[in-house]
């Protein structure tokens, strides 16, 4: 059966989310953005991770996956999931990388947990920060149970990733020395979609995953992943992502697909310097031998350029085992703009957004998987020539930088104008 998984999402202990990310919120939204597996995220937090032990139980005996005890049925399972930040010394350069974290067990996650609380402060913030190296952290974690599922959050964030300019390296190897091995995926981050990694041959083996890394509910969803799954396990899922099972019908499990953001809406796409305005390609950084022209300091280089600095293939190659993936905009950012809304979160946008949904199941079945005739039927024939339009790639965007958004445009501005008038479409 098809699940929707969102691996790494926050709750509402980790610094800068949302105080509304609480567990029966989180079973809320999915239901309404129409991911059926959601990461429990910051299991590491002490009070959050005893909200996790009340308030959840296991779906049944051993499967390692979760619901809510006052949920009516287990549609939305959570797995246990945690980010950590680590910062620490190696190879004469201090690194600085954030690590996803999946436990098997609730009894699993409780040992790691008892480990870190003794020599590292995990009760200051949802997504600690510890002062030991990766390859220390996948040892911990694998000698209390082989089945943690340990992989590189958002590899190409400048400042806090695997392979970030401002404090990653330049080889998974450097990084997870001995335990390389043991890795077996890496998340995509908002900035980059598969196609961008698949020019680096050295990720060939391992799982591509994208997830939303959520700071709030509205953000669930985002990015996630498709599996098609024999059994609602914990081990079915590490089977599927340690063994890069990409779906066929023969062999009846694996990744179907990745929803993606259009990369260039992620906060560190393109190279630059917010403050000073100033946006840099690649070409242009190299040209400017990456110093900003308004203050004269280096720009903070992103995402597309490290690819470029990193791959030792050209665009065009697709690696032979490998997922497809559907680049999607949320609905009520195609709501707002359709109907000429500053914020996606105004009354008039979530009014419309509540009522395609009741109408379409849920966001993702509405993105992906309604047809053109039967949109038109749920909603306003702009919103739904603006679904259109998002599914094939015809946008206009703007790329974000230096940790700002991308901004995305459907409609151009003459027909902005257009679109109040009833007849356009």
């Amino acid at each position: 059966m098809q699940q929707i998984l969102d691996l790494h999402i926050h709750s509402k202990y980790s610094r800068a989310c949302s105080p509304l990310l609480t567990l029966e919120n989180i079973d809320n939204a999915c239901r309404i953005k129409g991911v059926d597996i959601i990461a429990t995220g910051d299991f590491t937090y002490p009070a959050w991770f005893k909200d996790i032990k009340n308030k959840l139980v296991e779906i049944k005996n051993n499967a390692g996956l979760f619901r809510l005890k006052t949920a009516k049925d287990d549609k939305i399972k959570f797995i246990l999931s945690t980010e950590v930040a680590l910062i620490y010394k190696d190879g004469g350069k201090t690194r600085r990388i954030h690590l996803v974290i999946h436990a098997p067990s609730l009894e699993a996650a409780e040992e790691l947990n008892n480990y870190l609380d003794k020599d590292y402060n995990i009760r200051s913030d949802g997504r600690p920060i510890l002062g030991m190296n990766a390859s220390a952290l996948v040892k911990l974690c694998l000698n209390i149970d082989k089945k943690f599922l340990i992989y590189p959050a958002h590899i190409w964030t400048p400042w806090f990733a695997i392979f970030g300019s401002k404090s990653g390296f330049d080889k998974i190897e450097e990084c997870f020395h001995e335990y390389t091995e043991n890795i077996y995926a890496f998340e995509t981050g908002l900035s980059s979609d598969p196609a961008m990694n698949w020019r680096l041959s050295c990720l060939d083996n391992l799982t591509v995953l994208s997830n939303s890394d959520a700071h709030s509910l509205p953000n669930i969803g985002r990015e996630a992943n498709v599996f098609e799954m024999n059994k609602f396990t914990y081990g079915e899922i590490f089977d599927i992502i340690k063994n890069k099972k990409i779906y066929n019908k023969s062999r009846g499990s694996g990744i179907k697909f990745t929803i993606e953001f259009y990369p260039e809406e992620g906060l560190y796409h393109l190279d630059g310097h917010r403050l000073c305005k100033v946006r840099f390609t690649p070409t242009q950084t190299k040209k400017h031998k990456g110093i900003c022209p308004v203050c004269k300091k280096p720009v903070v280089i992103g995402v597309m350029n490290r690819v470029e600095e990193l791959s030792d293939r050209s665009i065009k190659v697709r690696p032979s085992n490998s997922a497809d993936f559907k680049k999607l905009v949320e609905l009520d950012k195609i709501i707002a703009e359709t109907l000429n809304i500053k914020s996606r979160s105004s009354k008039n946008a979530q009014a419309e957004y509540n009522n395609i949904i009741k109408q379409g199941k849920n966001e993702l079945n509405i993105l992906l998987n309604i047809s053109e005739s039967d949109l038109k039927k749920i909603t306003k024939l702009k919103i739904a020539e603006g679904i259109k339009r998002a599914r094939q790639g015809k946008l206009i965007i703007e790329p974000g930088f230096d940790g700002q958004y991308g901004t995305t445009k459907i409609f151009k501005d003459n027909e902005q104008k257009k679109n109040q008038q009833p007849s356009l479409f």
